[in-house]
């Protein structure tokens, strides 16, 4: 029995020297990923090896097997782990349960390990590497971001005779073997500190305990650090991180609700309605009691509501921005818009194409108005984008009286344009869409805000 004791702790002394070796070789090479790299504490499980929500789960037999194949291979399946985290895959594992797991893990692994190839470096170098890379190359053909999310939406998308190089079903069983070299059961699992069965921990190592667990808005923040060091660690290693930065900003981009984004543009106005949060009705129900029919307090007639009455809403139409796209936004938009609240009786919002000019102006004035809009909607333009026009048409139409307080426009783009150089006079605001290619920056006087394809839907009752 002690000799099985003793053997067991050198075991686990080794794969935890392993373990440091592979992080310090990482460390040397990745200063920007050093945060990250030294955060997460170590469980020994009865597993092989994981990323869990608070720490390193590995098996020590599975670590010194894994390492005495290839040191590469260990450094490369440590720095796999890291990233998991750092892309918050164990926070996310759950929502894809209620879909396809498989799928959704090998999108993961493969966000991964093609973040991996991208920084090419030696001490990760291994023969799957060489597996994968035609892979990739592939993917990056249908897919124009290779992050977790764009991958399994792709994974899971019907095949199509415009793409027959999609994975079937035997060819994702295939990718599994060489783009996914750890367990992520653990994900599934809720609270991985409290594992059971096969899943249970038996020794927590490293810099981490139970009262320090790595949460999701830590990894974020790491992220963002993250994000700031890249640039220079590309420029001064001369290696490429176009997937990891692509995956970082996946991860600490504020994407938005849409309705509660086009809500906060909404003017203020005064409606006739009694304000109920300023009329007391004890007093007034006593007045009519007891002084024949005299109430004590007349209900206050007016209130200041958040709702839209003057209001532009530029799309650009240029040939980079896709017309089904445009056409999502203005039905969404519309949808929003049509709701109870978000209406005074009498409204007036342009609706403007634009492309490196003005295509069209429609004005919509009420609810059937807008109906009648989304039903007769006709994209127009698909040239060059130039932003200008529409401010400058936007100047000419308050001068010309159109608008009795125009407090917001909102722009529907890709951002690949002309900006103009000044401030307008109400606020703005550029919106894009989550499409997989990096967001550009906006003036400093306009809000940015990216939002989910999915938030482009129609509500359904």
């Amino acid at each position: 029995m002690e000799d099985n004791l003793n053997k067991n702790d050198r075991i686990n002394g080794l794969a935890a020297e392993v373990l440091d070796v592979a992080r310090n070789r990482l460390l040397v090479s990745l200063r920007c990923l050093d945060i990250a790299l030294g955060i997460q504490g170590r469980r020994i499980y009865d597993g092989s090896i994981a990323a869990g929500s608070d720490a390193i789960y590995y098996s020590p037999v599975h670590v010194l097997r894994t390492y005495r194949e290839s040191p590469e291979e260990m450094t490369r399946v440590y720095l796999h782990i890291v990233l998991h985290s750092v892309f918050m895959h164990p926070f996310l594992g759950g929502r894809a349960s209620l879909g396809d797991r498989e799928k959704w893990d090998l999108a993961c692994d493969i966000a991964v390990e093609a973040s991996i190839c991208d920084l090419g470096l030696a001490c990760t170098r291994s023969r799957r590497e060489e597996l994968q890379l035609p892979v990739i190359k592939k993917l990056k053909r249908s897919i124009r971001q290779l992050t977790a999310k764009r991958i399994y939406e792709y994974l899971i998308s019907p095949v199509s005779g415009s793409d027959p190089e999609k994975p079937d079903h035997d060819r994702i069983d295939k990718l599994r073997r060489i783009f996914s070299p750890d367990d992520h059961s653990i994900w599934y699992e809720g609270d991985s500190s409290e594992l059971t069965g096969s899943m249970r921990s038996s020794q927590l190592t490293g810099v981490n305990t139970d009262e320090n667990i790595v949460d999701p808005a830590k990894w974020k923040d790491i992220a963002r650090q993250i994000d700031m060091e890249l640039e220079i660690f590309a420029k001064v290693r001369g290696a490429s991180s176009g997937t990891l930065v692509q995956n970082i900003r996946a991860v600490i981009r504020e994407q938005y609700d849409y309705s509660e984004f086009l809500k906060k543009f909404a003017s203020f106005g005064e409606e006739i309605k009694p304000s109920e949060d300023e009329f007391d009705y004890i007093c007034y129900t006593y007045g009519l009691t007891h002084y024949g029919n005299m109430p004590l307090i007349e209900p206050v007639e007016y209130r200041d509501d958040h709702r839209i009455r003057d209001f532009v809403i530029a799309i650009d139409t240029s040939g980079s921005v896709a017309g089904e796209e445009v056409r999502g936004f203005i039905r969404r938009t519309c949808e929003i818009l049509r709701q109870q609240d978000s209406f005074f009786r009498e409204i007036n919002v342009h609706i403007i194409q634009c492309d490196s000019e003005i295509q069209s102006d429609h004005v919509v004035r009420s609810a059937s108005d807008l109906d009648r809009y989304i039903e007769e909607v006709d994209i127009r333009g698909l040239g060059g984008t130039d932003f200008r026009p529409v401010f400058s048409y936007v100047d000419s139409l308050i001068a010309e009286g159109a608008f009795t307080d125009l407090k917001g426009l909102i722009y529907f783009t890709d951002g690949l344009g002309t900006f103009p150089e000044r401030k307008p006079p109400y606020r703005t605001a550029f919106v894009f869409t989550d499409d997989g290619i990096s967001v550009p920056d906006v003036p400093v006087w306009a809000i940015k805000a990216v939002i989910d394809r999915d938030g482009l839907r129609e509500d359904r009752a």
